[in-house]
């Protein structure tokens, strides 16, 4: 019987992150986790999320979750600023959050 990868990380003791995203009619669906906070952010820069409205991070091993939205949002507006521009994607998110 061939094996397969296991799904369940080396380090457990981190954060995960995942991203909660509106797809109208379709409804809302969560995205898989993304490793740690600065790849997160990265994504959601590059467009990788299309109308990302809720983020939510745990950590199995020290047994807590967070919404984590205002946080990231706050930590996008920043980068964001930098840049000198808001991907269109991110700017529903940034307007209600983070401010």
């Amino acid at each position: 019987m061939p094996s397969s990868a296991p799904i369940v990380p080396a380090d457990t003791d981190r954060e995960i992150y995942i991203v909660l995203e509106d797809f109208g009619a379709v409804g809302e669906v969560w995205h898989s986790s993304s490793p740690d906070r600065e790849t997160l952010i990265q994504d959601m820069l590059d467009g990788q999320y299309e109308q990302p409205v809720r983020i939510v991070a745990f950590n199995t091993a020290q047994g807590w979750s967070r919404d984590m939205t205002d946080d990231i949002a706050s930590e996008l507006r920043e980068r964001c600023a930098e840049r000198g521009e808001i991907p269109g994607c991110l700017q529903e998110l940034l307007e209600e959050h983070g401010s």
